[in-house]
């Protein structure tokens, strides 16, 4: 597994990689970071663009976009502050483990 905590203008702040996770996993738990930055989950955005021919056909070739689960945004009141990217799981796995830290985050 690998988690991502990037800032709202998509750097990294913390990142952790339990070892023997994938080396892909790394830049995908940072697209899904980065995605989540839009206001909204990662899995959420293809929906956000499936309906706009030219977005479905672009939108997936620009770099850091990831439109599977695993990124949810962080945010403060409605603004969107930062997100969090995991990867190295199945897809319900990764979006339940990125939501168990936002809840933490929340919690304090």
């Amino acid at each position: 597994q690998v988690v991502a905590v990037l800032d709202e203008s998509g750097l990294l702040k913390a990142f952790c990689r339990m070892d023997g996770a994938a080396l892909v996993s790394i830049e995908v738990a940072q697209n899904k970071a980065y995605t989540a930055l839009f206001g909204m989950p990662s899995q959420e955005f293809y929906n956000f663009i499936k309906d706009d021919p030219a977005l479905l056909a672009g939108v997936p070739h620009i770099p850091r976009i990831a439109l599977f689960g695993g990124g949810l945004p962080i945010k403060a009141g409605d603004a969107v502050v930062g997100g969090i990217g995991v990867s190295g799981g199945s897809v319900e796995q990764d979006v339940a483990c990125a939501q168990a830290g936002l809840d933490a985050l929340k919690a304090g």
